[in-house]
């Protein structure tokens, strides 16, 4: 009895937490709000410089509509194919001596790619339903779509964001045909042919608790959302794909967008830089950007 009163003041998740090494404080939001996953820490095991293999070897066992991760650093480009990612979350990669970070959130259908040296893993913990991964040296907890340390040591600081696109495997791979791409020989006994989230994306609800909704759009659509400083917009992907490229000023910029497949590219006219997107669901994006306008 004594044992379920100590549980019952210290909360689960906080119990959760202590356990698993991690800080809150101190922290960017309140500590009730992150939420266990399920796995524990690293349960979900994050991949460090993982093998490679060419276009043509990928080709025996991706199909053409299966979804990819792709970047581009240095002129070379590198899918990470989300049949894997489902099961990874995160891969700590370097193409020459640039280091960056891969991160997938199955929940949220969120890929982005972090411009960082450091090295993270899986924290099993989540908030507003969005991946918390941890820095391997102070054990940090880090939010994927806040995009900076929410609680431990270096809590306030933040990551920057690198291009990502959020493709089907044809379309990245007729843009990149010399593409590397990541290998299934990960270490790791998993059936990459089998989604562990299937159903999910055709059901309206969310596994765990978001703290903002917008009925602007249906929870589960699939947006592309841009942030540029404290201003944030949002296009349907649906619609998207039927409109086609076209140009947008928003924010004093002239935007081109670019539609391929299911990837979509937006490059500022003036800098001509291609812009960070992401693409994954609405209730995920409207959660962390509440201000969020929608694209015409």
């Amino acid at each position: 009895m004594r044992m379920i009163s100590i549980l019952s003041a210290f909360g689960l998740t906080t119990l959760w937490l202590l356990l698993s090494g991690f800080q809150l404080s101190p922290s960017l939001i309140p500590a009730d709000q992150i939420l266990s996953g399920g796995p524990s820490k690293d349960g979900i095991p994050a991949l460090t410089n993982p093998d490679m293999e060419t276009a043509k070897v990928a080709d025996r066992w991706l199909e053409n509509h299966n979804l990819v991760l792709g970047i581009v650093i240095q002129g070379k480009a590198r899918a990470y194919p989300i049949r894997i990612m489902n099961w990874h979350e995160i891969v700590n990669d370097h193409i020459g001596g640039k280091h960056f970070v891969i991160s997938y959130c199955p929940l949220c259908g969120s890929g982005m790619a972090f411009d960082t040296d450091d090295r993270f893993g899986v924290s099993g913990m989540l908030y507003q339903s969005d991946v918390l991964l941890y820095d391997k040296k102070s054990e940090s907890l880090w939010s994927q779509l806040m995009m900076q340390a929410i609680a431990g040591p270096r809590t306030g600081e933040k990551l920057q964001l690198l291009p990502v696109e959020h493709n089907t495997w044809k379309a990245w791979k007729t843009k990149h045909p010399d593409t590397s791409v990541l290998s299934r020989h990960t270490g790791s006994r998993r059936d990459y042919s089998r989604n562990p989230y299937t159903g999910y994306e055709s059901v309206s609800g969310t596994y765990f608790p978001v703290y903002h909704h917008d009925e602007r759009l249906p929870a589960k659509a699939w947006v592309i959302g841009l942030s540029l400083g404290n201003h944030h917009l949002a296009w349907k992907l649906d619609e998207l794909k039927k409109s086609g490229s076209y140009q947008l000023k928003w924010q004093q910029h002239i935007l081109a967008i670019t539609v391929h497949g299911e990837g979509v590219q937006i490059r500022d006219t003036e800098s001509n830089k291609i812009l960070p997107v992401t693409r994954l669901y609405w209730f995920a994006w409207i959660a962390f950007h509440p201000d969020t306008e929608i694209a015409p």
